[in-house]
């Protein structure tokens, strides 16, 4: 959805059912932690402050410190974030909730932006959005309150200082464990139903999912530098396994699981978006469809809610709002489904793309840098992309797997108005990680391409926008590389003519910026600068041999056809008018403001036939898709995907570039 800137000894005879994780023990999902690694030697200086916190906590509550370490890190990879709350409240490297400070739902699909059904052959659908009934507040997001009853440490405290939020989160753990009525023992398989417990969840499977993350975390260790430079490292246990059985004493409940399409290794439950009839000929909110039979399903479409999960999940399920596939829960990872994937949900704004796409919202806010997004969900929405792609045949790149903010407007004008999520804060580098397709160089120094791969944590670019007031967002990790028109960071920045609007550095801003994963063909070489071909502009960006944000790549490109002065750029691939049958009016076929230039080139995603998905009544019987002989290719044009036709173009590999 669209980003919005106003936004201790163990129990002699103690019970252990040893079991090894199964498809939850994934080495992709664990790379992330960086190898065994030993703790710190010297817990007096200033980068072991919150090791040595961890290690005081432990010994105060009695719980295991490699427990304490690895449930943290699920919760925030160790990470402070000065202090700022995450989306529902969460605060400081336990990420404890208190929901008073949870920010507030933002409106999504305004009057005069995105329709995020995206299809010219109706209505412009802009539903208003509902703000969700805060009554009544679950405990999972009442966890800071009672860890300051329990430690009696302010509640202050415990949002700003990193050890006292880290004593809050093992008291947590510690009276988990006496509920349950197991002993604090120092063996950390015993404490498998207390780490279940801290997830907040209410039913077994999520719980057990998480559990399964946190014990999966403490069998490969690692270490990390966090965000405020502290340096924190778990040992390895890799034989470690755990006594699943505590979950059982647990009294949750049980997830019905028959009617989702989700793997095996996450929590999901079914709470699905009606197709239902509502007013004068309209219906909502999403479309029956047979995908991938009539239409192959070629994207995986990455969101933010701009909302808290209850309110949100309260509008998928009204008819007269919009619609997406599946929405991930902060806290725990928890997924909800809300349309089938033969079906088609209104998310990306643009018809095409939703036709052949499925959708996934993140329980997240764009213009908000420290309103994280939790390890847990990070992890569950990394297993539901693979078991998807493997499922449906999607690449896992990203030319396939797209943030809202790549997909372009169908029209020149919709551009304005196409959304921008999940923005700059979302980390693909870690996610393709869990995804177990990290980026990487695959080519020599001198190669014709590139992939945007910043350091996140290290990368900082300043964004404004995140607050009305208009100062700069608070500094934070970012997966985008700002462009300029040269080689000078005082040079005018790229230009996005389709917008029609001067460029800043809005954090909502798109037109100078590349994000991590994405590639380009390189255009010249600068010293510590590297020129791409972007927008049909030559744009250079910063990239020292030291801290390169890019590294060298190949792969296809295309080029206009010789003879040809430059070629249309379209926002959809949309068949001939030759193709439409009769009964279904055939779909203009315009380009949007843009062209390739005669000697510019342009990374190619993927071949796509031209094909539109008729579907404009309730009733199915006239629903068609017509497909054409017209064959485009996917590029990755700007910030934003695009594409052209086959015919106006030559494929190229892009073999190293001549100085």
């Amino acid at each position: 959805m669209r980003g919005s800137a106003t936004d201790p000894t163990s129990t002699p005879g103690h019970r252990h059912l040893r079991r090894i994780a199964g498809p939850l023990a994934s080495a992709a999902l664990l790379l992330p932690l960086l190898g065994a690694a030993p703790a710190p030697t010297s817990t007096d200086s200033s980068a072991a402050r919150l090791q040595h916190a961890f290690a005081t906590a432990a010994a105060d509550y009695h719980v295991p410190q490699s427990v304490l370490l690895a449930v943290s890190y699920l919760q925030s990879r160790w990470d402070g974030h000065g202090g700022a709350p995450s989306v529902i409240g969460g605060y400081g490297p336990m990420h404890l909730i208190d929901a008073r400070t949870a920010l507030a739902t933002t409106e999504h699909f305004a009057e005069g932006t995105e329709d995020a059904r995206g299809d010219t052959a109706r209505t412009a659908l802009h539903p208003g959005i509902k703000e969700p009934d805060e009554s009544a507040v679950p405990a999972r997001l009442r966890t800071l309150p009672k860890a300051a009853e329990l430690t009696g440490i302010p509640a202050g405290e415990l949002r700003t200082d990193p050890a006292a939020n880290v004593a809050g989160g093992a008291a947590l753990l510690a009276a988990a464990q006496k509920e349950l009525g197991e002993p604090l023992s120092a063996d950390p398989a015993d404490w498998y139903g207390a780490v279940a417990r801290f997830s907040g969840a209410d039913d077994t499977a999520t719980a057990e999912a998480y559990a399964d993350d946190v014990y999966d975390v403490l069998r490969t260790g690692g270490e990390r530098t966090t965000d405020d430079g502290q340096l924190v490292a778990l040992a390895a246990q890799p034989k470690l396994t755990a006594d699943t059985a505590q979950l059982k004493q647990a009294g949750l409940r049980t997830l019905p699981t028959d009617d989702t399409e989700c793997p095996r290794s996450v929590s999901c439950e079914s709470v699905p978006a009606p197709y239902a009839q509502f007013g004068d000929d309209d219906y909502g909110n999403h479309d029956l469809g047979d995908r991938p039979a009539a239409q192959r399903i070629k994207y995986i479409v990455i969101h933010d809610t701009e909302g808290a999960w209850d309110g949100v999940l309260d509008l998928v399920q009204d008819p007269t709002y919009v619609s997406w596939n599946y929405t991930i829960r902060s806290t725990d990872g928890l997924i909800a489904q809300h349309v089938k994937a033969k079906d088609v949900a209104w998310h990306a704004g643009n018809w095409d793309i939703n036709a052949r796409s499925i959708g996934i919202e993140h329980e997240g806010f764009l213009a908000h840098p420290d309103a994280w997004y939790t390890e847990a969900m990070y992890r569950s929405s990394a297993r539901l992309v693979r078991y998807l792609a493997g499922k449906y045949g999607v690449p896992l790149d990203r030319q396939h797997i797209l943030g809202h903010d790549n997909v372009p407007g169908p029209t020149t004008s919709t551009l304005p108005g196409m959304h921008t999520d999940p923005g700059p804060y979302w980390d693909w580098r870690h996610y393709f990680r869990l995804l177990g397709h990290p980026f990487k160089r695959t080519a020599g120094k001198k190669a014709g391409l590139v992939t945007i791969l910043p350091d996140y944590t290290a990368n900082r670019p300043v964004y404004t926008g995140c607050t009305t007031k208009g100062e700069p967002c608070a500094a934070h990790g970012s997966s985008e590389v700002r462009l300029y028109s040269d080689h000078d960071v005082n040079a005018p920045l790229i230009k996005d003519i389709g917008l029609k609007t001067d460029p800043t550095n809005g954090v909502n801003d798109l037109s100078s910026r590349v994000s991590t994963g994405q590639q380009y063909a390189v255009a010249d070489r600068w010293g510590d600068w590297t020129a791409i071909w972007y927008l049909g502009q030559k744009a250079w960006f910063e990239n020292p041999r030291r801290e390169p944000a890019a590294v060298p790549a190949k792969g296809l490109v295309v080029a206009p056809k010789d003879g040809l002065t430059s070629v249309p750029v379209y926002g959809r691939a949309y068949p001939e008018k030759e193709a439409y049958p009769a009964g279904v009016p055939a779909q203009s076929v315009v380009p949007l403001p843009y062209t390739i230039p005669a000697g510019q080139r342009y990374v190619v995603g993927d071949e796509v036939p031209g094909e539109y998905y008729y579907a404009v009544t309730f009733t199915t019987d006239s629903h068609r898709v017509v497909v054409g002989r017209d064959l485009y290719y996917e590029i990755q044009y700007g910030h934003r995907v695009g594409f052209v036709r086959a015919a106006d173009v030559r494929l190229e590999r892009v073999g190293p570039l001549a100085r």
